[in-house]
This record gives C-alpha cells, sequence and structure tokens, in this order.
C-alpha cells in the first residue's frame, strides 16, 4: 500500500493526541462533554503501517474516500476498526460498501439509499447512513438538496438495514474555520427541523468539519468530524474529499 507524506516514529500518536485535545477544547468551549464527540480518521492515501501507528494510539474510527481503497486496507489492519465511507458512492458499489462499512456518511439519494438497504439486507448487517446535504450548490461535490432532504427521510423510515442517523456535510474549501461556520450553524438547524417532522428516525448525528475547521464544527454542534491531514500529513495531490 502506498504511503503518502513520510512521517517520523512516533509522530502520528503525538498527532493523535494532539487532535484530541483540540477537541476537548472545542468542546469544553461549547459547553459539551468531548467524549460524544467521534474522531474519524480519514487514511485515504495512507499506508496501513501508519494508520497501524493511529489505531495503536487509539483511534479506533477511519474513514475512506473510496470503496476499493478500503477494501484492500481493511485485511491488513485490526477487526476492531469502524470503517466510515465518506466520499461518495457509487450505486454499482453498495454491495461492497455493505460488506466493509459500518457507517455511510454519504447517502445523497433515494436510489443510493434503497440499493444500500437491499445490499445490507443480502450480507445480514445493520448499517448506520447520513444524508450528505448540498447547501453551498458546488458542482463538483455531491449532496441532496435541502428540498429533497424530507424525501429521503421518509424512504429511510421504510429502511430495515440502514438506520439513517442523521446529516453530513462538506462546505465550501477555505483555509478560514469562521468562513465554514454559517454551513455548519444551518446543518444544525435543519436538523433541529427534520426531527420534529420525522420523529420515528433517531435523527442525532451531525457529520461536519475537517482539519481546518473540526474545531468550529465542535462548536457549533459536531458529533463526528472527518480529519485527515492533522493526523498523517499532507497527501498526495492534496485533494480535499469527504474529509481531509
Amino acid at each position: 500500500m502506498a504511503d503518502g507524506s513520510p512521517a517520523a516514529p512516533g509522530s502520528i500518536a503525538s498527532n493523535v493526541q494532539r487532535v484530541r485535545e483540540r477537541i476537548a477544547a472545542a468542546a469544553r468551549r461549547a459547553g459539551r462533554d468531548p467524549a460524544s464527540i467521534v474522531l474519524v480518521g480519514v487514511s485515504k492515501t495512507v499506508g496501513t503501517e501508519r494508520i497501524m501507528e493511529a489505531v495503536e494510539a487509539g483511534l479506533g474510527d477511519l474513514g475512506e474516500n473510496r470503496v476499493q481503497e478500503a477494501r484492500d486496507k481493511a485485511p491488513h489492519l485490526p477487526g476492531t476498526v469502524r470503517w466510515h465511507l465518506v466520499g461518495h458512492l457509487q450505486s454499482n458499489k453498495a454491495g461492497h460498501a455493505a460488506r466493509l462499512f459500518a457507517v455511510v456518511h454519504s447517502i445523497d439519494s433515494i436510489g443510493i439509499l434503497t440499493r444500500l438497504d437491499q445490499a445490507a439486507g443480502l450480507e445480514g448487517r445493520r448499517i448506520e447512513g447520513l444524508a450528505q446535504v448540498d447547501l453551498a450548490g458546488e458542482p463538483t461535490k455531491f449532496g441532496i438538496r435541502e428540498d429533497g432532504l424530507d424525501p429521503l427521510l421518509d424512504a429511510a423510515e421504510s429502511c430495515r438495514h440502514v438506520r439513517v442517523s442523521g446529516l453530513m456535510v462538506l462546505p465550501p474549501y477555505d483555509p478560514d474555520p469562521d468562513r465554514s461556520r454559517p454551513h455548519f450553524r444551518r446543518l444544525r438547524g435543519i436538523l433541529d427541523e427534520t426531527r420534529r417532522r420525522h420523529p420515528r428516525l433517531e435523527l442525532a448525528q451531525l457529520s461536519m468539519g475537517m482539519t481546518e475547521d473540526f474545531e468550529v464544527a465542535i462548536e457549533e454542534g459536531a458529533t463526528m468530524v472527518r480529519v485527515g491531514r492533522a493526523l498523517f500529513g499532507e497527501r498526495r495531490g492534496g485533494a480535499h474529499g469527504g474529509g481531509a
């Protein structure tokens, strides 16, 4: 498995500790329990030896943007890892996703939800799902528009194998974290609104915040943060996907 940028021995463990300290500080500023926030280490393009350093430092949740990359890595990592799909899910990959991932952050259509639910049923699995909401209308990113969210959640109420538990957002990239704050605040408001309209669903999760802005996201209510570069260093290509 190819590595990204090199890291000195022990540095990834130190990074995990520093990120957890930053999460705890942001949670305290917001009057929240740090234990209520899940750190998802986004390991795209990172080799398994370096990922193992993070796992040995206590990182139990790993996120990948692509199904195939997670399939290649999973056999080389402990079975206790909880895998998250944080990138776009193509319908023809739903079966593979259902076999591997515990949480899919990127459900963006009724079609994808239905395919994933069917695939999870065939695998005898229960999967947690999040609806990815498009708040910025960027043509290069996926997500369901806000006015399509209620029909998607209506469909989720009938699912037997995918439990939709919240929302995800990927705001426009900006090195200034406060420019992401309005998107995070809006997603929190949407969650509150949709929770009232869909009481049969336990909508409690907010997946938002990456390396640049996860502290702001926590201040605005994030329950899952998708952090890559602050843990593993810069990646080849410098791409910003479902987590960075």
